[in-house]
């Protein structure tokens, strides 16, 4: 959608000119002066109605001139009504275009895929309509070229915008989707203009601040050592987003970290909704035709970040795209397992996409070849289980997928060495090893990540099997025997985590994928509790491994030290992320934040925004089903005095808790419908505690309860 402003919008005061995104009620505001008129465009996307509603307006009567129009990279034509809106009807390219293959130097093409189908096929077809309304009054409004509307003399205008595809699921070829984007789209307008824009806008807020409003986190220094910060002396200036990332590294201002983690949250909420497609490397936010490595939904990392802070940070709902995703892998991935490997069950890659593609992708092993993606997911679904202890939901949805990926694994497990149940091939995500005769090498047995994965589906489906009541099933009887002949973590003779089953060399200590530290994070096997010298080694793994990275890299690292309860390291990938990338010499960074506070690999990709949030609530929070332990990774120094309300842990119990001066003063709990027990950890104290449901518990830094109210 394109606004054309006359010449006397490009004389603005450039000292009036403010662009906002206002995270509490996602909407933008843009505000400037021009020729003594103050003009304001505010604009809001709108789930329920699927539409994204602009104002446009200026503080005097009838100055308001501009042209509107759609355009497109993709072929499209487009054209005015009788109604005051432009109708745009395209379509996509049939054929995919070959991928850009990213490395340190310039991407290049890999060779374009060989197929016997025509060299024309249809692909998706889309459809927009635009509609404008001005205010009664004044100003009228004239088309331009067929395919404009131009605005004159008016004191407001309201602009709506719809658009619907013909994508009808990963299983319809384009050619046979019977959905009609321009009828949908026709009929969604009609739909929307049912309602005012304040109207509209009330829906809006409704809708996302049910979600938005379920936390809230408030950080600051002691009281003891604030010193002033020279960008905030006059309170009159206002501080660009940019300038607050770029004096991080000096200021380290706490209300920043708020703001970034809050920023992943309305992110999620924003592109991942029931009924959404599943939120790939940017998103929603690409902009490109040929987006870096696709624009895919890869599996190694990416798309399971994506989805990190869904649980803790209170927005389960927002996991719905994810377990509908996995039920089309799921169905592709029985083909693959079936035609590639003779084995039952589902397997999924490294590299998928909206087709919810399974094969191994074309290429070099590296990363074309590792059969645990479909796994790694499944690890979710016992997750959002053991937040939300919703039975139906294990049962119905997550139970069928988990116990067709544990047969694929089973059937995956080969007799090794030593008694052992091995994987062969085997790669760990995207780094190479030095093979005994000196070349290098990404293919072995039993990488330390394969271990791990198929460890935690393993665990996973013998506990749902047992809240399910299906603990005596043959398949669950396999998995068990199968379970201690797993091949263990082993440390290597430096005292870290072997990633490979023998202790190779490794040509990139400071490669960015931590994969065989899995266990540790997102996993559960790696624990300070169980495996004290494990723990040792994981932390001589991140040492070895560095800071620098990308920014998926960096955060992960920093959920990492927050399960080793090292606060000062998890604090420091904290800080490391807040680098200020110049997008014209992207190319010169590892990981940072781009101006609008968009991850950068470079280029940008959107998993680390939600891996952030994520490890600044494990920093606050972490749990299993039984333990909940207390501000395990605070930095103290740094978040001297905080409160942060509403995010969840395992169990199905919400927490809230306050501190200061780096002390625990008070911490909140409750479950809504149902009762449970709950030990929790502080400071060295643990208290075991009985949780009523729809009961607000209250505990002070002695962990004993100092007040109980109803919930409602």
């Amino acid at each position: 959608m394109k606004l054309e402003f006359d010449d006397s919008n490009a004389t603005y005061d450039k000292g009036t000119y403010k662009r906002v995104l206002d995270l509490d009620t996602a909407t933008v505001k843009v505000e400037y002066s021009a020729n003594g008129v103050e003009y304001l465009r505010e604009y809001f996307a709108l789930n329920p109605d699927q539409v994204i509603a602009m104002k446009i307006s200026g503080n005097k009567l009838a100055n308001l001139n501009f042209t509107v129009y759609l355009d497109s990279k993709l072929h499209h034509h487009s054209y005015v009504n009788d109604k005051n809106q432009i109708i745009m009807d395209g379509s996509c390219q049939g054929r995919r275009i070959p991928p850009k293959v990213y490395g340190n130097d310039s991407p290049i093409l890999r060779g374009p895929p060989k197929s016997n189908e025509s060299s024309n096929p249809q692909g998706i077809q889309y459809s927009a309509v635009l509609d404008l309304q001005i205010s009664d009054g004044a100003g009228g409004v004239r088309v331009l070229d067929g395919r404009k509307l131009r605005v004159e003399g008016c004191n407001s205008a309201i602009i709506l915008l719809v658009a619907s595809s013909s994508f009808d699921g990963p299983f319809t070829k384009p050619v046979d989707s019977k959905k009609d984007p321009k009828s949908s789209s026709i009929s969604k307008m009609d739909s929307v203009k049912r309602f005012s824009y304040g109207d509209l806008y009330a829906r809006h807020i409704d809708d996302y601040q049910a979600l938005f409003h379920r936390v809230s986190l408030q950080l600051s220094k002691s009281s003891k050592n604030v010193t002033v910060n020279p960008l905030r002396e006059n309170t009159d200036e206002t501080i660009s987003t940019a300038q607050r990332v770029k004096s991080f590294k000096i200021n380290e201002d706490p209300s920043l970290v708020e703001l970034l983690f809050q920023y992943g949250r309305y992110l999620l909420i924003s592109c991942s909704r029931p009924g959404t497609q599943v939120a790939n490397l940017q998103g929603i936010w690409n902009k490109d035709i040929e987006p870096a490595w696709d624009g895919a939904q890869h599996l190694n990392i990416n798309l399971q970040m994506n989805y990190w802070p869904s649980l803790p940070c209170n927005l389960n709902e927002c996991q719905e795209p994810l377990f509908d995703y996995i039920s089309s892998l799921s169905i592709n991935g029985k083909k693959t397992a079936e035609v590639n490997y003779n084995a039952s069950g589902w397997v999924a890659h490294q590299v998928s996409d909206l087709w919810a593609k399974t094969s191994p992708d074309r290429g070099q092993a590296v990363w074309a070849l590792w059969q645990m993606g479909g796994a790694w997911l499944c690890t979710h679904l016992w997750e959002h289980y053991t937040y939300t202890m919703d039975k139906d939901f294990l049962r119905n949805k997550a139970y069928p997928l988990m116990e067709s990926c544990a047969s694929f694994l089973l059937d995956w497990l080969i007799e090794g060495r030593g008694g052992f149940l091995e994987t062969n091939p085997s790669t760990s995500p995207e780094h190479t090893f030095i093979a005994p005769d000196g070349k290098p090498a990404s293919v072995s047995y039993s990488s330390t990540m394969d271990m791990a994965i198929i460890n935690e589906v393993f665990s996973s489906i013998v506990s749902a099997a047992e809240v399910l009541g299906k603990k005596e099933d043959a398949l669950i009887a396999r998995v068990r025997k199968a379970q201690p002949r797993l091949y263990p973590t082993k440390i290597a003779r430096d005292g870290s985590i072997m990633e490979w089953v023998q202790d190779f060399e490794d040509p990139e200590v400071h490669h960015r994928h931590v994969s065989h530290l899995f266990g540790l994070f997102p996993g559960h096997s790696i624990t300070l509790e169980k495996t004290p010298d494990l723990c040792k080694a994981a932390d001589y793994t991140l040492y070895k491994r560095g800071e620098d990275g990308p920014g998926w890299s960096t955060v992960w690292k920093a959920a990492l030290w927050a399960r080793l309860r090292d606060s000062n390291h998890a604090y420091q990938m904290i800080k490391h992320l807040f680098d200020l990338v110049d997008p014209d010499r992207e190319s010169d960074y590892e990981g940072g934040l781009y101006s609008n506070l968009f991850t950068a690999h470079p280029p940008f990709q959107i998993d680390a925004n939600f891996g952030f949030s994520a490890a600044v609530a494990e920093m606050l929070v972490q749990s299993t089903v039984k333990d909940l332990y207390l501000l395990p990774s605070l930095p103290r120094d740094k978040w001297a005095n905080g409160c942060v309300k509403g995010l969840k842990a395992r169990g199905g119990v919400t927490v809230s808790i306050c501190w200061s001066e780096g002390e625990l003063d008070e911490v909140g709990l409750w479950s809504k419908n149902q009762n449970t027990e709950k030990s929790l950890h502080y400071g060295g104290i643990t208290a075991t505690v009985k949780i009523s449901s729809a009961t607000v518990y209250t505990f002070d830094k002695q962990l004993k309860c100092v007040k109980t109210q109803s919930l409602y």
